[in-house]
């Protein structure tokens, strides 16, 4: 509860599953921009859920939280995952900074140009 507390206090949306079933259901209903989802679950677990979710086209990130990243070797290379985070005492802190920088990635500042009126910055705004 701490985790969605803390994604709560800083904005964002969030919205639980009580199973991957239920993710995978909640997945084909509505578009998520970022999916963090749980290593051990049953009937399906974490790594189950992220193949049916990239087998249905799912291209937005997804975070495997996961005590057994270590254990188990899990990385995001094997997992398909974007980021996988180790439970631990700073899990809470490596969410938000993963989850920041996937829905916030930095944009390519404008070319500075030579000329009257040139080198003004302006920001755009991307429309879904």
């Amino acid at each position: 509860m701490a985790r969605r507390s803390v994604l709560e206090e800083l904005g964002y949306k969030v919205v639980s599953a009580g199973c991957g079933l239920d993710a995978l259901k909640a997945a084909e209903r509505q578009n998520f921009d970022l999916i963090v989802t749980d290593y051990k679950m049953s009937p399906m677990d974490g790594l189950e859920l992220i193949a049916k979710l990239r087998e249905r086209d799912f291209r937005n990130p997804i975070i495997l939280l996961t005590g057994f990243a270590d254990s188990l070797g899990f990385r995001v290379q094997d997992t398909g995952a974007d980021v996988v985070i180790q439970k631990s005492a700073s899990e809470v802190t490596s969410l938000v900074r993963h989850t920041r920088r996937l829905l916030n990635p930095p944009t390519k500042k404008p070319p500075h140009s030579a000329g009257p009126g040139r080198g003004k910055s302006r920001s755009h705004k991307a429309g879904s």
